[in-house]
């Protein structure tokens, strides 16, 4: 089980790499660990200012990850039009917002029983 935590930490830690590498914002991790019925054990959010950012987000994680780790995301949605595009690693899902829709859906607010975390950034 250790070691399985130990790829999830490192897999959370590119993620993060990547978010930050071009600037992305508020990034919160939610810990499901401790809620039944959940599709995941972690959720990473954050958001950006525009759709260029947000699509440049995804591909700045998806590139942190798999050059460290050389891993793929299972599955990628909502790139179409960049307002909310959610990247599937299993253990652990990213979203990444532009700022007002991810104050509307307030993923946050919805798994309000999730251990949450706030990324200090220096941007």
């Amino acid at each position: 089980m250790q070691k399985k935590q130990a790829e999830t930490d490192q897999l959370i830690t590119q993620i993060i790499r990547g978010i930050e590498e071009v600037k992305g914002k508020d990034i919160e991790i939610l810990d499901l660990r401790d809620i039944e019925n959940t599709v995941c054990d972690y959720f990473i959010i954050c958001n950006g200012t525009s759709n260029t950012q947000v699509n440049a987000i995804v591909n700045s994680v998806q590139k942190s990850v798999s050059k460290a780790l050389k891993e793929k995301p299972w599955h990628v949605e909502g790139s179409d039009n960049s307002e909310w595009i959610l990247m599937d690693y299993v253990d652990v899902v990213v979203h990444v917002f532009q700022k007002h829709i991810r104050e509307f859906y307030d993923i946050e607010g919805l798994w309000g029983d999730a251990k949450s975390v706030k990324i200090e950034t220096t941007n």
